[in-house]
């Protein structure tokens, strides 16, 4: 079965996936002192829910790199310091196991879709945090 939806476009994916890695580009282009933004709070609004993602602005823009990094070169660390993090995700999609494989694929491709947005809109709004702590408008 074809999959005829513009969400699940071939060059979408492509499309999503550049567009994040040129909004770290962007970032990393424009915060040229990346130590400013040691000790500044994020305005994460998950921060209460969980307090493994609360972390400063620094500690963003490196887990934003990284993941345009592993996005560029389609290589998952080995070493991943997120296992409990990933024990909690693999519980809760352990039922989607037994799904059916198309629609387990949409599933995830909703996500990773929704996951980049998310994560382009994270880069941008760094960005724009930096260009306001250095007094630069936008």
């Amino acid at each position: 079965m074809a999959l005829h939806c513009p969400l699940f476009n071939k060059n979408n994916l492509l499309l999503t996936l550049r567009r994040y890695s040129s909004a770290v580009s962007n970032m990393e282009q424009t915060i040229l002192l990346p130590s400013l933004l040691r000790d500044v709070p994020s305005d994460e609004l998950d921060c209460e829910a969980a307090e493994e993602t609360c972390r400063d602005l620094y500690s963003n823009y490196v887990m934003l790199k990284s993941i345009r990094n592993t996005v560029e070169s389609s290589l998952v660390p080995l070493d991943d310091h997120n296992t409990k993090n990933n024990a909690a995700l693999n519980k809760i999609a352990e039922p989607l196991l037994d799904t059916d494989p198309e629609a387990l694929f949409r599933f995830h491709l909703r996500g990773l879709f929704s996951v980049m947005s998310d994560l382009t809109k994270k880069t941008q709004n760094l960005t724009d945090k930096y260009m306001d702590i250095i007094g630069v408008a936008n």
